[in-house]
């Protein structure tokens, strides 16, 4: 997540930096210095945005949403290999570590999340409005 997706999605959210501050733990000091590209948005920051952002799409569209491995197609075996499947947790497979998505465990979560935005499962869940 880059400086302007991170602004991007606070604005989103409709929050300020102080209120986004306090929902993730963080100073406000820390919220300015990711959105002015100062420091780096850590991994576990990057995760709870792309949360929020779900949730809040969730939440406006009121919608009862489709599991990761029908839209993936994901064969029987593959969903047993998977801690989506096994978890029955459909709307969180780009969240979770751990997945075995498109026939391979990803190493780290930049691997994981760069193939996650390039799917369609994530691009249903978040909104990039």
């Amino acid at each position: 997540m880059d400086k302007e997706e991170f602004a991007q999605a606070r604005h989103t959210l409709g929050k300020s930096q102080s209120q986004l501050a306090k929902i993730l733990c963080l100073s406000s000091k820390s919220i300015q210095s990711f959105e002015q590209g100062w420091r780096k948005i850590p991994t576990h920051v990057e995760r709870e945005i792309l949360l929020l952002l779900m949730l809040k799409e969730n939440a406006r569209n009121n919608r009862e949403l489709e599991a990761c491995w029908e839209i993936a197609d994901c064969s029987d075996e593959w969903r047993k290999m998977c801690i989506v499947g096994e978890l029955g947790a459909k709307e969180f497979c780009w969240y979770l570590n751990g997945t075995f998505c498109h026939g391979e465990y990803k190493k780290n979560w930049n691997d994981k999340i760069s193939v996650c935005r390039e799917c369609e499962v994530f691009k249903s869940m978040i909104s990039r409005s």
